[in-house]
């Protein structure tokens, strides 16, 4: 299969999708394809993956090309392509060798001259061209060989993005809505000089038709934000008509600023981008979701564990309110004024020395320390005086019988 020269859509091809194939688009575009061989292992069988993402298939000569086909498809007249061809071909070797004498005409200058009124070598040459482009156009118009494509730039390390979205809109996006009908995307090169980029074709069944190619461009730029690279008639693919040949004919039948101005072009570049930019900065982050819904969740949590904690350390609580105190005292009074004269002991010890009637404390607190061996040591002097009184008198008396 030529890569060049490969503008048709294979009958059989594992890299395409159609509307007759197994597998949904997304699944084509996204995901890998599982592919059982049962003749390899009769019992169990063996399966594997094949990916279609342009990133991931390498081009070893049999698959150039993924390809998207949309709903409608272009209709060619039997053996338009054949004709056109032979004519054109003809025609294409005919200019190139006009351009080689331009070249090689000396009597041509190099520089045009006003006053003798002629013409430089490179205006001869363009002049031979443009004929040349309108002849093809003839060619193809007559034979009915009209449809091309616009050509679309795509770095490596995005034609997986860009390629993805712009098979779903042909299938059932803004560009189902045209006139596109197919679509391709170049898969990885081999060759380890390559720069990486791919090559996207959005098919069109007339390159002539430019209020059609105009609504495919606008679509391309306003709601894809393609780097676009001109319109190319399936003709100059066939005849190998590239921006090397040495016919020097363009390669491309429009040109973006032939289709629509520069200023506009960016305008709809702008306005998708902008549009991308303000759909990211809305839509929700995936890691700060969770944080915001855990919150509130978290505080009730801590709420309702904190509640019973507090009402069963009520009675303990030094720092509770006033009210919280004397409802407290009400019910265990000598264990609230301990905890209550221990707080304000720490708050107010000069005040707490000083102060030596504490209605709820002991009669031993009352007592200074110094005092209690004396007031113990009388008591048990008047006690003992008592006994001696008790015991004289006894003696006396019976001294006295």
């Amino acid at each position: 299969m030529s890569v060049q020269n490969d503008d048709k859509l294979p009958a059989s091809y594992k890299y395409a999708w159609t509307t007759r194939s197994d597998i949904s688009l997304k699944d084509f575009l996204t995901k890998l394809a599982l592919v059982t061989a049962w003749s390899l292992l009769p019992v169990v069988g063996v399966s594997w993956t094949t990916e279609f993402k342009p990133s991931m298939v390498q081009n070893d000569g049999s698959k150039p090309w993924i390809w998207v086909q949309g709903s409608a498809s272009e209709q060619k007249i039997a053996g338009a392509e054949d004709k056109a061809k032979e004519e054109a071909a003809k025609l294409l070797k005919e200019v190139t060798e006009k351009v080689e004498n331009i070249k090689n005409d000396d009597s041509i200058p190099v520089r045009s001259s006003k006053k003798t009124g002629a013409k430089s070598k490179k205006e001869v040459r363009e002049q031979v061209q443009a004929e040349a482009t309108e002849q093809l156009k003839k060619i193809a118009t007559k034979h009915g060989y009209v449809c091309g494509k616009w050509l679309i730039f795509a770095p490596a390390d995005k034609v997986d993005m860009i390629w993805s979205t712009i098979a779903t809109s042909l299938v059932s996006g803004p560009l189902h809505s045209t006139s596109a009908f197919l679509a391709k995307v170049s898969t990885s090169s081999s060759d380890e000089n390559s720069r990486g980029q791919h090559i996207i074709c959005v098919y069109l069944p007339d390159v002539y038709d430019k209020p059609a190619v105009t609504q495919v461009m606008k679509v391309l730029l306003g709601k894809h934000g393609a780097t676009l690279s001109g319109v190319k008639a399936d003709l100059y693919t066939t005849i190998g008509i590239d921006s090397k040949h040495p016919s020097g004919i363009p390669s491309t039948i429009w040109k973006n600023n032939a289709v629509l101005s520069e200023q506009e072009a960016k305008d709809l570049k702008d306005s998708y981008f902008s549009e991308l930019a303000t759909r990211k900065s809305n839509a929700p982050s995936t890691e700060e979701a969770p944080v915001t819904n855990a919150e509130p969740q978290t505080a009730v949590t801590g709420t309702k564990s904190e509640k019973p904690t507090l009402k069963k350390k009520g009675p303990a609580d030094p720092f509770g309110s006033d009210s919280d105190r004397s409802m407290k005292t009400k019910e265990q009074p000598e264990v609230v004024t301990k905890l209550d004269i221990e707080a304000k002991k720490l708050k107010l010890k000069p005040k707490l020395k000083k102060k030596v009637d504490d209605p709820f404390g002991s009669e031993e607190d009352d007592v200074p320390e110094k005092a209690k061996p004396a007031a113990v040591k009388s008591k048990r002097t008047q006690q003992s005086d008592d006994d001696d009184g008790e015991d004289r008198p006894k003696k006396k008396r019976a001294a006295g019988n």
